[in-house]
């Protein structure tokens, strides 16, 4: 019966592709691709025929199957290629016999075309040649299920609506026969079942075939292969090839393995499979993959317009954290996992910005320095390790210190704007060894150009939002001082009054209740808005006495601040009365910030050639997040009376003295302000 059911399921395969053969021939003879399709359908009619005779006569195959095996797999391959624009009429074979595709078929083609002739004219050359066969058949069959994935996706649109179908026939003869192979190789027989329905499976794709030729007027035969949809394809032929030869380890595994063999079978072919899902989703394999089909799938190493329209669409994504997007986009060029970028200030020293995936690195760079300079000069890419076999190619720079002992650093990249060092990238080693030629040095210098004009929009962008909070800030003055007017004019009713009622009890109770509560309201003003027009005369002044005069004015206030003075006679150059106001609105932070059973401390030091002033105290201290992104900025508080600009006014005029500013906090359990001053030494002639 078995028999019977497969001589009518391959002769039904015949008669389809038969009817599909002459309805080429007829009507459809003017069609794309005509003659490569008719020589696919008469091979498999052919094939599917005799197949059909030898299972209804039962008698053994002849060697001739192997022929028409070869012939409709070919014809199938063949028509696909043709459809992709590969074999076209008139296309320069030069550049065919280059192309990865074509080579992969007639290499797949060839190698079960000399197995099939020595199994047929010489089988006592191989010693297991069916084994060779059937693993054979399941490589042809991968091979045209990554040409039709090829023809398909890559296809606009409406292309994909006239070869869908065709796909979807082909594809399906193929993934049975992969399915069927599969099978026999890891239970090393054919499943006879498997092989009776595979002439209806044949059959029932010859409509969608016809579906697809009957559109094939609007079959284009131009294609370009993107690297994305060849990174798929190769991908799923590795995939493929990996089970096949997994499934090929496990039937030995069964077939050697005694008592314990399907056990061993069952485990191996499960690690196999974890193995393969953890490889395709790994990093590193993705990069080594993109990067081994650029070197040898391709002339450029790039997709540029792909490349370009993923670069700008991370750096034009919305919110926060530009820098880390600058960051991705670039390194993601260059399969580096992550890095940092700097910028420079008005310091004219180059700040860290942001860090991703990149140990944190606080140290400025100085932009006098010889790196910076051959940055800004040269515009070269700096490879480090390069730098470590040869620095003389470098002009004999001398890397930063905190560069040369990080051991990761790979790359640096200058972000040039308008023929100016805006900034440098730092990038970390790539996944995979990436070959750093002229393409990949000029990709990263654009990448850094474009990368420079987004962050510094985003710089300009801040200083107008800044400019504008300042314009704001102006405009409440107006409204201080219309409320200031308003006092004067109930001051000055006062004094004619006073001339009258000086000796009336209730009168002076009245004028003492309303200068108290003028007063009251012009200090909390004057806290609010408290500007100095006239020109600042830095002087040389004794930091000692300034800083107890600051701490004196805090006496009343609980927790008590405690000044001690380690050296003194220590002395800066800066504006007394400005430089006391700084120190004391962060003396009053502190206090503030600190319970009344905690304590304040300030010290006075000296540190090399500069003052130090340390402001601790034990208070509820402040996160990491707080610092960084809220509090330096201008009209940011969490006083309910506050307006944000102390800190602020604080590191800017340090800043503009030379100093700087810096704070370490633990919540919950104080912070410390470092305030470090240029030290003033007065020259023995003077002296």
């Amino acid at each position: 019966m078995l028999i019977t059911i497969t001589a009518v399921s391959y002769g039904i395969a015949a008669l389809a592709f038969a009817l599909l053969t002459v309805l080429q021939l007829t009507r459809w003879r003017h069609r794309a691709h005509a003659a490569l399709l008719v020589v696919g359908a008469l091979g498999t009619a052919a094939w599917a025929g005799n197949f059909a005779w030898h299972a209804w006569w039962q008698t053994p195959g002849a060697p001739v199957e192997h022929v028409l095996e070869f012939i409709r797999a070919a014809g199938w391959a063949a028509f696909l290629l043709s459809m992709m624009g590969i074999l076209r009429p008139g296309a320069d074979w030069r550049a065919l016999r280059s192309n990865r595709l074509l080579q992969l078929a007639a290499i797949t083609l060839g190698l079960f075309a000399a197995v099939a002739a020595v199994e047929t004219w010489a089988p006592s050359l191989l010693e297991d040649s069916g084994l060779a066969l059937v693993v054979l058949h399941a490589m042809i069959a991968v091979m045209i299920m990554i040409l039709v994935e090829q023809a398909y996706r890559n296809k606009t649109p409406q292309e994909r609506w006239a070869i869908k179908y065709a796909c979807m026939g082909i594809g399906g003869m193929f993934v049975y026969d992969f399915y069927l192979y599969a099978d026999a190789m890891l239970f090393r027989r054919i499943n006879p079942d498997i092989w009776a329905a595979r002439g209806f499976v044949q059959a029932l794709t010859m409509p969608l075939i016809a579906i697809g030729v009957s559109r094939s007027d609007s079959w284009s035969s131009a294609l370009s292969v993107s690297r994305r949809i060849l990174f798929h394809s190769v991908a799923l032929g590795g995939s493929a090839a990996y089970l096949l030869a997994m499934s090929t380890a496990g039937y030995y595994l069964r077939y050697f393995g005694g008592n314990w063999g399907s056990v061993m079978q069952v485990a191996f072919v499960f690690g196999a499979i974890v193995l393969l899902a953890a490889l395709l989703f790994s990093g590193t394999s993705r990069a080594w993959l993109k990067v081994f089909i650029s070197k040898h799938f391709y002339t450029y190493n790039y997709d540029y317009r792909e490349e370009w329209l993923r670069f700008t669409r991370m750096l034009s994504q919305e919110g926060p954290g530009l820098g880390e997007r600058t960051i991705q986009a670039v390194a993601g060029l260059v399969e580096s996992p992550g890095g940092a970028v700097w910028l420079r200030r008005d310091s004219g020293a180059y700040e860290p910005l942001a860090q991703y995936h990149c140990p944190v690195i606080t140290a400025n760079e100085p932009g006098e320095s010889s790196f910076c300079q051959f940055l800004a000069t040269r515009q070269w890419v700096v490879d480090v390790d390069e730098y470590r076999r040869d620095g003389e190619l470098y002009d004999g720079i001398t890397l930063p210190e905190w560069l040369q002992t990080m051991e990761r650093a790979w790359l640096v990249v200058p972000l040039m704007l308008q023929g100016r060092l805006f900034g440098f990238m730092l990038l970390l080693q790539p996944r995979s060894a990436v070959q750093l030629n002229w393409e990949v040095i000029d990709l990263l210098k654009v990448a850094g150009s474009q990368a420079a004009s987004y962050l510094a929009q985003q710089e300009a962008a801040t200083a107008l939002m800044l400019a504008r909070q300042f314009e704001s800030f102006n405009r409440m003055s107006t409204f201080v001082v219309h409320d200031l007017k308003n006092l004067v004019a109930q001051l000055s009713l006062l004094i004619p009054n006073a001339h009258k009622h000086r000796n009336n009890p209730e009168f002076q109770q009245d004028m003492l209740d309303t200068v108290t509560h003028s007063v009251q309201k012009m200090k909390l003003m004057l806290q609010k808005l408290s500007r100095n027009d006239a020109p600042e005369r830095p002087v040389s002044l004794p930091i000692d006495q300034l800083l107890q005069q600051a701490v004196s004015l805090k006496a009343a206030f609980e927790p008590r601040p405690v000044l001690q003075v380690q050296q003194p006679g220590l002395r800066v150059v800066a504006d007394w009365e400005r430089l006391e106001r700084v120190l004391g609105h962060l003396i009053q932070n502190a206090i503030e910030a600190t319970p009344k059973d905690g304590s304040v401390n300030i010290t006075l030091g000296q540190s090399g050639n500069a003052v130090l002033v340390e402001i601790s105290d034990t208070g509820q201290g402040m996160t990491e997040e707080f610092i960084r992104d809220r509090l330096f900025k201008p009209f940011e508080s969490t006083k309910p009376a506050g307006m944000g600009i102390g800190a602020f006014e604080s590191r800017e005029y340090i800043h503009e003295l030379g100093g700087r500013l810096d704070v370490s906090s633990t919540p919950q359990r104080g912070t410390t302000f470092r305030v470090t001053l240029p030290m003033y030494v007065q020259d023995a002639q003077a002296a």
